[in-house]
């Protein structure tokens, strides 16, 4: 079975310019349910997590911060986003999502998640609409809890995983892979244990020839024993903030080879979907549900 955490998009109202990328929150769940791929059970509701799997990773004076809605204004800009107690809600809510994503993955082989991929969060700070990093909660998670020792994020959006990789920088039982936009954003980077830049305009054939040529030598080199999935969409040739000119079945493509590799080495996968912003929300919605589409096909 398939479990997914489902984040209802009830931050709103936002600022005209933030509410175009949320919409497809509520409008990927809807469209899965619509077409068949999915059943209402196979969704779960996260819950608050407990502080100490989020104080795992991020600084107690942050997430204070957070809670409190008395953020520095430059870091709230970093951000991008007003911060409310519906937006901190939010994200707490997907790392838990995460979390327990993750469990299930360790029990069904792959775990979903309709949000998540804030790898822009680092320990005191957010960026880029990020404000808690879920997929490095949920790895210190399963860490703590000796449900996994080595593991290795593959990080596909168009933009570097730059929080993830800062908070894993000194750590070799993470491993952080970033195939990304050579000049997207963010335009400091920061040094994963495995960066991959990609000129503007690369389409599939080069993209996926790339992916190919990597995955599974680092996966037998590294030997994870879980795998964290960011599946960002923004590597469209419409998305509005990436460089790169992939296609929707280009996309489709690296989903497939990533679960279909993880299941071949036989390593469970927690799945979040990152970003995508491309210019009609139909792009996005059908990108984003490939992913989930695809992880069916393979896990069952």
């Amino acid at each position: 079975m398939l479990k997914i955490a489902n984040h209802p998009a009830f931050v709103l109202p936002l600022p005209e310019r933030h509410r175009f990328p949320m919409e497809k929150y509520d409008l990927l769940p809807q469209q899965l349910l619509y077409e068949g791929s999915i059943e209402a059970v196979n969704f779960f509701k996260p819950e608050l997590p407990d502080n100490q799997h989020i104080l795992a990773v991020h600084n107690k004076t942050y997430l204070d911060s957070l809670y409190q809605l008395n953020l520095d204004r430059k870091k709230e800009i970093k951000i991008g986003f007003p911060v409310s107690k519906a937006l901190v809600k939010r994200e707490l809510l997907i790392a838990d999502g995460t979390i327990k994503g993750a469990e299930y993955a360790l029990e069904f082989g792959i775990g979903m998640s309709i949000a998540g991929g804030t790898h822009h969060a680092y320990p005191g700070h957010g960026e880029g609409f990020c404000m808690l990093n879920d997929q490095a909660i949920a790895a210190r998670y399963l860490q703590t809890n000796n449900l996994a020792n080595k593991i290795l994020i593959i990080d596909l959006d168009v933009h570097q995983g730059n929080g993830t990789a800062k908070i894993f920088s000194r750590d070799p039982s993470v491993f952080t892979f970033s195939m990304h936009g050579a000049k997207n954003y963010p335009f400091k980077k920061e040094q994963s244990d495995l960066d991959i830049e990609l000129a503007d305009k690369t389409e599939d054939s080069a993209y996926l020839k790339k992916l190919k040529s990597i995955l599974p030598s680092l996966i037998e080199r590294e030997n994870p024993d879980f795998i964290f999935y960011q599946s960002g969409v923004d590597i469209l040739e419409t998305d509005k903030l990436g460089r790169l000119s992939c296609s929707i079945e280009g996309s489709k493509q690296r989903d497939l080879f990533v679960f279909e590799t993880c299941k071949a080495y036989g390593i469970p996968v927690q799945c979040s979907i990152g970003g995508g912003y491309s210019k009609e929300i139909k792009h996005i919605v059908e990108a984003h549900a490939n992913t989930f589409r695809t992880a069916i096909a393979v896990i069952d």
